[in-house]
């Protein structure tokens, strides 16, 4: 009897010690003081953070929502999470399969019979897991520019070009990041549920996670209310931008979400997809789906100061990062917009989780709270990411300046064009994109993209037939070379295009254009 006593006396102290240990809060030591070295440092109005561990839930706004304004950043302010949205998408997709109304592996063709790639044996192979995991042959940013910045397609003319981009790479043989596609996994989604994306993902996965504070839209950042403004470094000074507002891609991006509803979303992906009052968001098989590997990601240098968290392995799963951290499997994902940048971690195995949502364009924030929490949760400690990061900051600067005076360098400035400015002047095509137009106006060519009203700049020249347009919006970033190749005879051939500063977003894919004139009455 004694013994058993002890016994229980023993099991007891085991579970109230695991208790403890399990009770630890989710936000190391000096954590708000943390956060606000981080904003300092990288020059960040407002973000927010969420931190799951075990039972313990840690949401707190920092700063405010917009430069000059009094206005705080809470728990419950909205950013855009831009493509962490992704994984939505690929859990609605999830809950069709579920319902037997589509397989992972079925082909795109037999849910969306009009679709198309430029490879016929692509149009004909591409299944509903090759829209979720940048493995088409599509080259990175493929096609953004027909919706970034916001443009006069809709979704169904944006999916119609499609057919005319053309790979860079074999169907299912390299990983290239793009957007696209998660435009067309939306559209299945319509197809089959008859639902549009939003109404769909807002009522069978917003709604039921109890995130109520958040909407599906990209053109929301514009409502009022207890929403971030979006800033960006523009020709060296941080200051309120212009939000992106077409929802065009919302199924790529669309989600604007704050800490305290993000924090309910990684408690279900932590649950293998399980609501807290036992309900099931999406099933257990879903959630494997999810999150099991398949496109390799190819695991390059990195410098020294992140040597100790390089990869063993990196890959992309449905709408998600995979690799390892510390030895142990994570699975994230970044999102970035004009204004907002953000990152969702999560290590199952510790029950961790982490998000942060900024509203500036500094990934080395994310990145330095991101890694600080995961370090303090796994017993890494000795690493300043703060000072991490801002140091490898300024040398990626510094490498882009260096890139931009390089090219300056090699410019010849004696050097004219080969052709009176109105030679240049006219209407030219891109089979995917569409058209551009060049106009003299006094004394200078001016570029427009007619789809894209906000593509609008000046000519400057360069160096023989070689321009620069300079965009009139300046918040866009996005200078880039415009190049023209002479026939025979003088007359123009074709123009192409490339980004100027290598700190260019991705999806001003520009370098995928060949743009070639039009003739009259066409």
């Amino acid at each position: 009897m004694t013994c058993a006593r002890r016994s229980t006396a023993l099991v007891l102290a085991i579970v109230l010690s695991a208790a403890v240990a399990a009770a630890q809060p989710a936000a190391p030591p000096g954590f708000d003081a943390f956060v606000g070295r981080v904003m300092k440092t990288f020059e960040v109005p407002g973000l927010s953070v969420a931190i799951v561990k075990d039972a313990d839930t840690f949401v707190k706004g920092y700063g405010v929502r917009k430069l000059g304004e009094p206005a705080p950043v809470d728990a419950g302010t909205l950013f855009g999470i831009a493509s962490n949205t992704k994984v939505f998408t690929a859990a609605a997709l999830g809950l069709l399969v579920e319902e037997g109304k589509l397989q992972w592996d079925g082909r795109v063709i037999d849910y969306l019979p009009w679709f198309q790639m430029y490879d016929p044996y692509v149009t004909r192979e591409l299944t509903i897991r090759d829209l979720l995991v940048h493995r088409s042959g599509l080259g990175l940013g493929a096609g953004d520019l027909l919706w970034w910045p916001p443009s006069t397609y809709d979704r169904k003319q944006i999916a119609a070009r499609l057919r005319h981009i053309k790979p860079v790479a074999g169907f299912r043989t390299a990983y290239a990041y793009d957007n696209v596609l998660y435009l067309i996994a939306g559209e299945v989604i319509e197809a089959i549920s008859g639902q549009s994306w939003e109404d769909f993902v807002g009522s069978r996965l917003l709604a039921k996670a109890g995130m109520k504070g958040s909407n599906l839209k990209h053109s929301d950042a514009a409502l009022a209310g207890n929403v971030a403004a979006t800033h960006a470094r523009v020709e060296g000074i941080v200051r309120p931008i212009t939000p992106f507002l077409s929802d065009n891609t919302n199924p790529a991006g669309g989600i604007n979400s704050s800490a305290e509803d993000m924090a309910k979303w990684v408690r279900v992906l932590l649950a293998k997809g399980a609501l807290p009052d036992g309900t099931r968001l999406f099933s257990e098989a879903t959630w494997r789906q999810l999150t099991t590997l398949v496109t390799p990601v190819p695991i390059g240098s990195v410098p020294q100061e992140l040597a100790a968290i390089s990869p063993s392995f990196n890959g992309y799963a449905l709408g998600l990062g995979v690799r390892d951290y510390r030895g142990e499997k994570l699975l994230t994902h970044t999102g970035g917009l004009p204004g907002y940048v953000s990152r969702v971690a999560w290590i199952p195995s510790r029950q961790l989780g982490v998000v942060v949502l900024t509203n500036q364009e500094s990934s080395e924030a994310f990145q330095a709270i991101v890694h600080h929490v995961l370090d303090h949760h796994l017993g890494a400690k000795g690493t300043d990411w703060v000072e991490t990061y801002r140091v490898l900051a300024g040398r990626q600067q510094g490498a882009f300046d260096e890139a931009e005076k390089k090219a300056m360098a090699a410019r010849n400035p004696s050097s004219r064009p080969s052709l009176p400015l109105p030679k240049y002047a006219g209407r030219y095509r891109d089979e995917w994109y569409g058209d551009v137009t060049l106009t003299e106006e006094n004394g200078r060519l001016v570029m427009r993209f007619v789809p894209t009203p906000s593509l609008a700049g000046t000519l400057e020249h360069f160096q023989y037939d070689t321009f620069i347009v300079r965009w009139n919006d300046r918040e866009l970033r996005a200078d880039a070379y415009v190049q023209f190749a002479l026939k025979p005879d003088g007359s123009i051939d074709r123009v192409t295009m490339d980004a100027v500063s290598p700190m260019t977003d991705f999806s001003y894919d520009f370098q995928d254009l060949l743009l070639v004139p039009v003739p009259s009455g066409k």
